[in-house]
């Protein structure tokens, strides 16, 4: 699942917290800034279908850190595979 709106202190830890209420969290990928380590306001969430629908059900538009939630369902697998760039001729 893609998260946004995520405040600029959000954690790994916090935002775990926040989607285990819906079920097993396998996975957290937050975006961070390269010079501050901050969040960059975004990440990815991996969890079973089911508790992952119920988890956007759930905190989609829900403050966190004072900002609503986007929470939204993205399949990031197969991205970035395949698929040739046309040479212009």
């Amino acid at each position: 699942m893609f998260v946004g709106n995520l405040p600029s202190d959000a954690s790994e830890d916090g935002v775990r917290e926040l989607f285990s209420e819906f079920g097993t969290v396998r996975s957290i990928q937050l975006a961070s800034d390269v010079f501050t380590g901050k969040c960059r306001g975004f990440g990815f969430i991996e969890m079973e279908g089911h508790e992952a629908r119920a988890a956007i059900a759930g905190l989609d538009g829900k403050t966190f850190g004072g900002k609503p939630l986007k929470v939204r369902y993205e399949d990031t697998r197969g991205r970035g595979r395949g698929g040739k760039k046309r040479r212009r001729r």
